[in-house]
């Protein structure tokens, strides 16, 4: 009996972890928050219909802009064919601020500043998905983290005569004209929108790996340099 103990103990241990896993938010609150911010523009439940945006029952598994049955942004479609899939830490920050993960996106909502208010309302969503057991795929301290890039960051004055002499690696994929070739234009973004979206690929939520290589080798005052010199081109 002796020898079962340690045994029993981690058993123990590991269901808590799996119950406490299951309990990602206040499901009943999100359902609130939900309908508050969410429904305007999307369904969930029995007999969902898409909207002005998808339907989202099943998100969470689920590879961004992939409703057949459902016209989405340029920018969305491009992010999944990249490899966005909604899980609870993609989803988490893409609530937090729609803009981190998609540029270009249609949806008119500024984000969720509250990490269990976003978790509450992930919860809800998650209650029509299948509940994959891998999710969530981190510790909660993980998940819970503040997406919104540093504001000494974003405070930081971009030099546009550095951020030209950095441009050229850039302008080898994205035209400086600002035309879309299959690769998106970069030319004239809010200069606090292109800051986001390269810090989203250092922390590896933007899926691109050659984009997350090349924000990875970038300073923050060179990052700052672009996207002051991007957002001076027409």
């Amino acid at each position: 009996m002796g020898g079962r103990f340690p045994s029993l103990l981690a058993l123990f241990a590991l269901a808590a972890v799996a119950a406490g896993a299951e309990e990602i938010g206040d499901a009943e609150r999100g359902e609130a928050l939900f309908k508050k911010q969410c429904s305007a523009c999307h369904q969930i439940g029995e007999g969902a219909k898409n909207r002005v945006g998808p339907r989202l029952n099943g998100l969470f598994g689920r590879r961004a802009g992939a409703l057949e049955d459902f016209t989405y942004s340029k920018s969305m479609a491009r992010m999944g064919a990249d490899g966005l899939t909604w899980t609870l830490e993609t989803l988490d920050a893409y609530v937090h601020n729609p803009k981190a993960l998609v540029s270009g996106t249609r949806m008119n909502y500024r984000g969720m500043a509250d990490p269990e208010a976003r978790l509450a309302l992930l919860a809800y969503i998650r209650e029509w998905s299948d509940k994959p057991r891998d999710i969530p795929e981190a510790e909660p301290t993980a998940i819970m983290t503040d997406h919104a890039v540093d504001p000494a960051i974003l405070a930081i004055q971009g030099d546009p005569d550095y951020g030209a002499y950095l441009s050229s690696e850039c302008t080898t994929c994205h035209q400086a004209d600002g035309s879309d070739q299959g690769i998106p234009s970069v030319t004239g973004w809010p200069e606090e929108d292109f800051v986001v979206a390269m810090h989203a690929y250092k922390d590896r939520l933007r899926p691109h790996p050659v984009m997350q290589m090349m924000a990875g080798r970038l300073s923050n005052d060179e990052i700052a340099a672009l996207a002051a010199y991007f957002a001076t081109l027409k």
